[in-house]
């Protein structure tokens, strides 16, 4: 949502910000120990994305200059509701389901407050953020590699 000169709320088309959202990450604009970017160039849809979050680096978590690798779809709705996120990289943190490596949205601060003005790069940050909590820094990962 973005407001004009004369204080109207102007709806962003689906494609215009996911348009947006490749191009910054396309630039390296952002947070740079996150990556995304879609799955194929060809994707008129936007639709599938993939996902790259390099762990924490300093704050004593398990995760520490750890790679992993997401898969990111985009539903139809999208931006009124968040993207559907899954770890394809194996990982143990409290907001990803074990089984299925699906971010359990409820448990994740940015997808419990979604809100239309969020983006792809709002819910890496997070899930970064989140290999820091005190619920997950210390939990024992998965072998390097493994995978979902």
């Amino acid at each position: 949502m973005q407001r004009t000169p004369q204080g109207e709320t102007v709806i962003v088309p689906r494609n215009f910000k996911l348009l947006e959202e490749l191009e910054r990450s396309e630039k390296g604009l952002g947070d740079m120990n996150i990556s995304y970017g879609l799955v194929d160039s060809s994707d008129t849809f936007l639709t599938e994305w993939n996902g790259g979050i390099l762990g924490p680096h300093g704050h004593k978590t398990q995760h520490d200059s750890r790679f992993y690798e997401l898969r990111i779809s985009i539903p139809s709705n999208y931006p009124a509701i968040p993207p559907k996120v899954r770890f394809i990289s194996r990982v143990n943190m409290s907001c990803v389901d074990s089984k299925t490596g699906e971010i359990i949205y409820s448990k994740l601060p940015a997808t419990k407050n979604w809100n239309r003005n969020m983006g792809i790069e709002q819910v890496l940050i997070s899930l970064r953020a989140e290999m820091t909590s005190s619920e997950n820094r210390r939990l024992k990962q998965p072998l390097e590699g493994s995978t979902f």
